[in-house]
């Protein structure tokens, strides 16, 4: 498994609280292929989500387009491959 990060531009603001069926719904989608881990949302002036950075671990990245796919609520930009970075490593 190798581990990715999706971007996804809300069609419209959204606040936080509003985003949980689309969490649920991608929750939903995981499979033992793609597994969503966690997410970080950019918030505009009214605290609302813009856009979202998720990251999976997945088999690869046609196994999370699957998943993304039966969520049609939420547009996905682009899903690269990443590593995580922990600022710790470095003290």
């Amino acid at each position: 498994m190798g581990k990715f990060l999706v971007g996804h531009t809300l069609p419209s603001p959204t606040a936080p609280e509003g985003a949980a069926g689309i969490a649920k719904a991608v929750k939903a989608a995981c499979t033992t292929d793609a597994y969503w881990i966690s997410s970080t949302a950019l918030l505009n002036d009214q605290g609302k989500i813009t856009k979202m950075f998720c990251e999976w671990d997945a088999k690869d990245v046609q196994s999370i387009r699957k998943a993304l796919d039966k969520v049609p609520q939420l547009p996905t930009d682009g899903i690269w491959p990443m590593v995580r970075v922990e600022g710790e490593t470095y003290r």
